[in-house]
C-alpha cells in the first residue's frame, strides 16, 4: 500500500515486543491474527462506509504504524502521516447460503494465514462481501501488536458513528484522543523497584511449573492446528454464582480463577498452581488511558495455593485481595517478573491463560440500540499459549477454550469444559465446604466411572486375599511384565520375590494381623513392593502422601499408632515417627535381602 513520510518513532512496549518475538519465531501461523466478522443487515452506501474507514486510519497513529527491528539495538514502531487501508470487496449474492457459508470459512483461514507483514503500514485490511440486497459480511484483520480488545468496540464506534455522519451529509467532528505514544513514554517513566520487590515475594519458592496431564492429541493431517470450543452456564447457576459473589464480596471473575486454579491442581496432581490471567490496565494508567486506541493490555501471573483442607470462601476472600493488589503492579512486563521468579531461565512460568470479560464484543455494540440492532460482530483470535480460556459475563456465563490441537485432543478439552462447569456448580450450591470436597467428574463421568466400568463379574473366591491372587498370577507367569514405572519393569515373578523378602523382614520386626504398617514412598515401584509385602505379611497398610506438610504425616502416625513405618530416608526432614521402628528401603536394603523369597505363610 501506498504511505506517506514516517512523522513519528517511538519504541515498543513490552507485550509488543512479545508479540514482535512470536511473529519472527513462527511466522504465519496464525497467532496474533485477529479477525472481527461483522454481519450487516442494512442497505450500505459502501463508498461512504469504506471512507467512514479510512478517516478512523487516518485519525489514530497506531493505525498508520508499522514496526522496524533490523539493524536496531531495539526495535521502534514508525508512524506514517498517511497510509491506504487496503478494502477487498466481491459479490456473492448470486451463491447459495451454504456456498457463501463455505466462502466465508475459506477467505477467514487463507487470512489468517497470510499473516502481516510487520515493516509494512497499515497492518490491517478490510474485506466486505455483499451477500444480499441488504446484507453484508465485514471482516476487519488486523495484527494484535496493534489493538487490544478494549480497542475493537472503540474503533467500531467510531467508524459507524462516521459513517452516519457521512450518509446524512451533517458536519464531521472528532473528539480528540490521546495518541498511544503518551502511554510509551508513560511507561517508560515508571520506575519497576516497588513492583520488583512485589513479584520476587509473590513467586518465591515456585519451581515447578503446572504441567497438564491431559491426553495428548495425534491428529490426522486434514485437522486444523488450532480448536475452539464453547459452553454456556445456565441462566439459573450465573445468577447463583453471581449471587454468592456479592454476597461474600467477591467478583464472579474470582469464583472463576478459583475453578479454574483448582481444575490445574487436580489435572496436575500440584497443590501451588499457576497460571496467567490479562489486565485491561487501563484505569491505573495516564489520564484518557480509557479511549486510547492501541495495546494497553498485560499478561501476569497468578499464583494459588489449593491445600484440601482449605475452605472456600476464605480462598477465594483471600484470591480477591490478591487480584486488587495487583492492580499497582499490573503495568510489570511479564519479561521482568519471569527474570525475577525461581524458575530456571527459558522455562515459561505458566502455559494457560484466563481471559475474564463482562461482555462479550457483540452484545456490548448491540446495547447501544437502533442501527445497532441489525448488526452482528464475531471475533477470532489466537493466542501463542497452548490453552486459552475466555469467559463472558453475560446472562449465561459464557466459557470458551481454545487450544493447540498438537497439545490436546478435543475430548480432552470436551471433557474440560464438562469438569469446569461441575467446579463452579458445586462452588455455587454450598460455598462453605473444604476444596477438597467439590467434585470434579461430571455426573455422566461419574455414572460410567462407579456403575458401567464396575459392571464386571468374577470367579474368584471370597475367601482368596489380593496378595493370594497376585501369588498365583505369579506362579503361572513369572516372566511376564507385571509392572513398568520411569523406564524400569518388573516381570510377576521378580516382583513377588522382592515383596517376599521384604514381607519375611516384616515378619521379624512383629508385623502380622492387626499390625498397621505405616507406607510412606512416593510413586515408585518401592511402593508397589511395600504394599504387596505388607499384605503378605498380614498386615494393614497405611498409606502416607509424602506431599502433605509433615505436621499433617505426624498427626496420621501418632493417631493410627502405627509401630512400623516404611520409607525412603531422604523423605524424613521434619517428620516424628515416634515410637515406629523404622524400616528405610534405601538403606535398610542389605538386611531385607537376607530374607527368603518364598510366599510367607500367614
Amino acid at each position: 500500500m501506498k504511505a506517506g513520510i514516517i512523522e513519528d518513532v517511538y519504541p515498543l512496549s513490552p507485550l509488543q515486543e512479545g508479540m514482535l518475538f512470536h511473529h519472527l519465531y513462527a511466522p504465519n501461523s496464525g497467532v496474533d491474527i485477529e479477525q472481527i466478522i461483522c454481519t450487516l443487515q442494512e442497505d450500505l452506501q459502501v463508498p461512504v462506509f469504506n471512507q467512514a474507514w479510512q478517516l478512523v486510519t487516518d485519525d489514530h497513529p497506531i493505525l498508520r504504524s508499522r514496526f522496524r527491528w533490523e539493524g536496531l539495538d531495539k526495535p521502534v514502531q514508525e508512524v506514517y502521516d498517511r497510509v491506504t487501508l487496503p478494502i477487498q470487496q466481491k459479490d456473492w449474492r448470486d451463491y447459495s447460503e451454504h456456498e457463501q457459508h463455505l466462502s466465508l470459512q475459506a477467505y477467514l483461514n487463507d487470512d489468517r494465514s497470510r499473516d502481516f507483514d510487520l515493516t509494512q503500514a497499515p497492518l490491517m485490511r478490510l474485506a466486505l462481501f455483499r451477500t444480499g440486497a441488504a446484507d453484508y459480511r465485514l471482516v476487519w484483520s488486523f495484527q494484535h501488536v496493534l489493538l487490544d480488545g478494549r480497542s475493537f468496540p472503540l474503533v467500531l464506534k467510531r467508524v459507524f458513528n462516521l459513517y452516519e455522519a457521512l450518509r446524512q451529509g451533517r458536519d464531521i467532528q472528532l473528539s480528540p484522543t490521546r495518541p498511544y505514544r503518551d502511554y510509551i513514554n508513560w511507561l517508560y517513566a515508571q520506575d519497576w523497584s516497588k513492583a520488583q520487590e512485589f513479584w520476587r515475594a509473590k513467586l518465591k519458592g515456585y519451581t515447578s511449573p503446572v504441567l497438564l496431564k491431559v491426553a495428548i492429541a495425534t491428529p490426522p493431517a486434514t485437522q486444523e492446528g488450532y480448536g475452539r470450543q464453547q459452553s454456556a452456564l445456565s441462566a439459573d447457576l450465573t445468577n447463583t454464582l453471581r449471587s454468592q459473589a456479592e454476597r461474600h464480596k467477591v467478583t464472579l471473575n474470582t469464583f472463576m480463577q478459583g475453578a479454574w486454579a483448582l481444575l490445574l491442581s487436580r489435572y496436575s496432581g500440584q497443590a501451588d498452581v499457576v497460571f496467567g490471567a490479562t489486565r485491561a490496565c487501563r484505569r491505573s494508567a495516564l489520564d484518557g488511558a480509557e479511549d486510547m486506541v492501541g495495546l494497553l493490555i498485560n499478561t501476569l501471573p497468578v499464583r494459588v495455593q489449593t491445600f484440601s483442607e482449605t475452605q472456600l470462601l476464605p480462598w477465594l476472600q483471600a484470591l480477591r485481595a490478591q487480584q486488587i493488589e495487583v492492580r499497582q503492579y499490573e503495568h510489570t512486563p511479564l519479561a521482568r517478573v519471569q527474570g525475577w521468579s525461581d524458575l530456571p531461565p527459558g522455562t515459561p512460568l505458566f502455559e494457560s491463560l484466563l481471559v475474564f470479560e463482562n461482555y462479550q464484543l457483540n452484545a456490548l455494540l448491540r446495547a447501544q440500540g437502533g442501527d445497532w440492532l441489525h448488526r452482528e460482530f464475531h471475533y477470532i483470535g489466537q493466542t501463542n499459549f497452548p490453552l486459552t480460556v475466555l469467559c463472558y459475563a453475560e446472562q449465561e456465563l459464557l466459557i470458551q477454550i481454545e487450544y493447540d490441537r498438537s497439545c490436546f485432543e478435543d475430548a480432552a478439552i470436551t471433557r474440560m469444559l464438562g469438569h469446569l462447569e461441575t467446579l463452579l456448580d458445586g462452588m455455587a450450591a454450598d460455598p462453605y465446604r473444604q476444596l477438597s470436597d467439590y467434585p470434579l467428574l461430571t455426573p455422566a463421568e461419574l455414572r460410567q466411572l462407579l456403575f458401567e466400568w464396575n459392571a464386571v463379574r468374577t470367579d474368584y473366591s471370597r475367601n482368596i486375599c489380593l496378595h493370594e491372587l497376585f501369588e498365583a498370577r505369579a506362579a503361572t507367569l513369572p516372566d511376564q511384565t507385571a509392572v513398568v514405572f520411569e523406564g524400569e519393569a518388573l516381570s510377576y515373578g521378580e516382583l513377588n520375590r522382592r515383596a517376599n523378602r521384604l514381607a519375611n523382614y516384616l515378619h521379624t520386626l512383629g508385623v502380622g494381623p492387626e499390625i498397621r504398617v505405616g507406607l510412606y514412598l512416593e510413586r515408585s515401584l518401592e511402593m508397589l513392593i511395600g504394599l504387596l509385602a505388607i499384605l503378605k505379611a498380614g498386615g494393614a497398610y497405611v498409606p502416607l502422601d509424602p506431599s502433605y506438610p509433615a505436621e499433617r504425616i505426624n498427626f496420621m502416625l501418632e493417631d493410627a499408632q502405627v509401630p512400623v513405618l516404611i520409607a525412603e530416608r531422604r523423605l524424613l526432614d521434619g517428620l516424628n515417627a515416634g515410637r515406629a521402628k523404622l524400616l528405610c528401603l534405601d538403606t535398610d536394603g542389605d538386611e531385607i535381602e537376607q530374607c527368603q523369597d518364598h510366599n510367607p505363610q500367614c
